[in-house]
């Protein structure tokens, strides 16, 4: 494994982390044993950066990697997030749409010890607003998170699918070691958005979905998804978006393999070479996948390797939106 320093915080992250919301939400059902192992052979392969959220399964997911964080804690840099709220009401965890978004400092202080709590650690090494809510100040928000590193609660703080303003306003109050925003081949709209506040700020990007929820490895079949599965409710997945999509995977897929690499690893290695500052997180139940994504930082593109790639994907310009509209609602504030 290689390694990236995490904004200007000098911690040293595994260039690849490791997403960890589908082994407790959004994409079916899950075997934890499986994910266990999955998890222990993380630290095998020396990827040391794990991402959750006390939402993925109603706090399931943290509960999850305190099993593993246990034996293991002093080898994780571990993230969490807080900001998504169940309404009282929501008898289905799995979806993401019976929830709401609180960043009062009121329910910071009780979202912190709740995830400490589940995760059965300490302290937290990064901890991320997921979303930004609009009927709350920025800087009441990160007052109250800067005021968990002060209690030692917290190390490092970052935000999720913030705007490139309220970024630079947060930073203002408190360093922010990390923003988290979807960012993949077929979505890149940050470059034009954030890119250039980011670097000056020294922050890192860390891409969530960098296989654009899979859709980019060729290997997805949507009428095998479970009913569960959050990616039949996104436009990508439907009608002629599909359609264009499969095409694109497909032609994807073949220039990996004139690379000797899989899809999935020439998009992740895509990903590494936007920049230093970026540290995407694949997430994956299964070992195998998990092997198959930490080869991606051994790969090397040339500029005419960036350039033929750029031209696959402009071949196949109808993607569809990441998100559906109620989805899209909740980012970029």
């Amino acid at each position: 494994m290689k390694y990236r320093t995490l904004g200007q915080t000098g911690e040293q992250l595994s260039s690849l982390g490791l997403g960890c919301m589908g082994m407790s939400f959004a994409y079916g059902n899950s075997d934890n044993t499986q994910n266990i192992a999955t998890l222990e052979k993380a630290l095998d392969l020396g990827i040391n950066f794990w991402d959750t959220a006390d939402m993925y399964g109603n706090g399931a997911n943290e509960v999850l990697l305190s099993k593993v964080l246990a034996k293991h804690r002093n080898k994780v840099f571990l993230a969490t997030k807080f900001g998504f709220r169940y309404k009282e009401d929501n008898s289905n965890p799995q979806n993401s749409l019976e929830s709401y978004i609180d960043g009062s400092p009121k329910w910071i202080k009780v979202a912190v010890e709740n995830s400490l709590k589940r995760l059965n650690t300490d302290v937290i090494d990064l901890y991320y607003a997921h979303r930004i809510d609009p009927n709350i100040p920025v800087e009441d928000t990160i007052g109250a998170m800067a005021d968990l590193v002060k209690q030692g609660k917290v190390r490092y703080l970052g935000l999720s699918e913030a705007s490139a303003e309220t970024i630079r306003k947060a930073h203002a109050i408190h360093p922010i070691a990390a923003v988290q925003h979807e960012y993949s081949l077929l979505t890149r709209e940050l470059e034009n958005t954030h890119f250039q506040t980011i670097r000056e700020l020294g922050i890192s990007l860390v891409p969530y979905s960098p296989l654009s929820r899979g859709l980019i490895t060729n290997k997805l079949d949507v009428g095998n998804l479970e009913e569960s599965d959050f990616r039949r409710q996104l436009p990508r997945y439907q009608g002629d978006n599909w359609k264009n999509n499969q095409n694109l995977a497909q032609a994807f897929s073949e220039f990996a393999q004139s690379k000797n690499a899989t899809a999935a690893q020439l998009a992740l290695a895509w990903i590494l070479a936007q920049g230093e500052n970026i540290i995407p997180i694949p997430g994956t139940r299964k070992i195998e996948r998990l092997v198959e994504n930490a080869e991606a930082v051994n790969i090397d593109l040339s500029t005419a390797d960036l350039a033929e790639i750029d031209m696959i994907i402009a071949k196949y310009p109808n993607v569809g939106a990441r998100y559906n509209a109620q989805q899209f609602a909740a980012v970029n504030h």
